[in-house]
């Protein structure tokens, strides 16, 4: 029972993580190479790693049930709490416009392969329509679907995996500039941007530190090692250079379905374009669905509204009208919005968490409830390491 709970605690780091940014980290380091690409993942999945340990730190000073709004309040007073409101909602929101846009992406993808075209407005309308009635559903609904998807996620990620690899040419690996990985470092921490459901875990294993630090770990280093295989599969298959090549993939509108059309020239085999295609749509659904789930449950409890009747109904309204009309704005928004995460991420899940934990060992009078081993040094190197990412993304 204790290992079966500790895989379900592992499963839900892994699905949070592994999500529509994964489609998006080949094209957005493919000018930083592999090798690169590989030593700044690592770096990435070290820093929010660690984040997410503070943020268990913070967490487990307050009563269980406790969220970041609530941490950010009881450490930091009005101000932090505005903080975080601001930053929660505009991380949600702006994750929640990147997989509606690259949803509907691969949905229309899928239609015209049956020979229905649609337009981008309205496939981007029934993809989100569709999915917001499983979120209505309320959080069982989502758990079941979630589940079956994650498996499904997971298997074919190693089958295609393992019928790609005989295609890999290692040449395709040489070049690329370390400074190239200034544009998509936020994209980078958007993947590792897990922490957000520190709180729910700690509720779920009852303030057991040891075990919460192994599910944290272990949780980061599957989807870092899915990260770096994926990488260098995508890489030394799909050409960087060229009409089709992972460079110009980064200024297209339909990033996640060229994806798909790169993969199937180069390797010239129907059955990996249709795996492929699955893939992507799962990791879409999967990750909509987290987060539309995350959004709504955080609306409902902010505004002190029930998630069912005519309240239900307006939440799911705030919850998916805002990132809809983005999109709907600006449809190729995906890689964009995956980066302005990255800095919500760095601020909420980062930042925040180094000076709650800072300001929490100053209230607190014993050390029982310190995770995060380096004292003062490494809250204030985490502080700079933020702020020098913040610098990086907004120049």
């Amino acid at each position: 029972m204790a290992n079966s709970k500790l895989i379900g605690g592992i499963l839900l780091i892994v699905g949070t993580s592994i999500g529509g940014g994964m489609l998006a980290l080949p094209v957005s380091t493919a000018a930083a190479g592999i090798s690169n690409s590989i030593f700044f993942l690592i770096l990435c999945w070290f820093i929010m790693t660690f984040g997410a340990l503070l943020v268990l730190e913070v967490n487990l000073r307050l009563p269980p049930g406790s969220n970041m709004v609530s941490m950010a309040k009881s450490t930091l007073g009005l101000p932090g709490q505005i903080i975080a409101w601001i930053t929660y909602l505009f991380l949600l929101y702006t994750l929640l416009a990147a997989y509606i846009s690259g949803g509907s992406d691969v949905f229309n993808s899928l239609l015209h392969k049956i020979h229905i075209d649609l337009p981008g407005w309205l496939t981007s309308l029934l993809f989100t329509f569709l999915f917001s009635l499983i979120i209505y559903g309320g959080i069982r609904t989502v758990d079941y679907v979630n589940r079956g998807l994650m498996f499904g996620k997971l298997g074919i990620y190693l089958l295609l995996v393992l019928i790609i690899s005989p295609h890999v040419h290692t040449l395709s690996w040489q070049g690329g500039s370390a400074n190239a990985i200034t544009g998509s470092l936020m994209i980078l921490i958007t993947s590792f941007g897990f922490a957000s459901i520190v709180p729910s875990l700690r509720d779920y294993f009852k303030d057991d530190i040891n075990t919460l630090r192994k599910v944290i770990l272990f949780g980061s280093l599957i989807p870092l090692v899915c990260y770096i295989v994926w990488n260098a599969v995508i890489m030394g298959v799909v050409s960087r250079e060229g009409g089709n090549g992972l460079l110009q993939l980064m200024h297209s509108d339909h990033a996640t379905s060229g994806l798909t059309d790169a993969l199937s020239n180069a390797v010239q085999s129907q059955w990996i374009t249709g795996f492929f295609g699955f893939f992507t749509s799962i990791c879409m659904i999967t990750a909509f669905l987290g987060v539309s789930l995350g959004l709504f449950d955080f609306l409902a409890d902010g505004l002190k509204l029930k998630k069912g009747g005519s309240q239900g109904k307006f939440i799911l309204a705030m919850t998916f009208l805002p990132p809809l009309t983005v999109v709907l704005i600006n449809p190729s928004i995906y890689l964009h919005a995956l980066s302005y995460a990255g800095v919500c991420c760095v601020i909420l899940l980062l930042l925040l968490p180094a000076i709650m934990a800072w300001r929490g060992r100053q209230l607190e009078t014993t050390e029982g409830a310190m995770v995060v081993p380096g004292g003062t040094i490494s809250l204030v190197f985490t502080i700079i390491i933020a702020l020098v990412l913040l610098i990086i993304a907004c120049t």
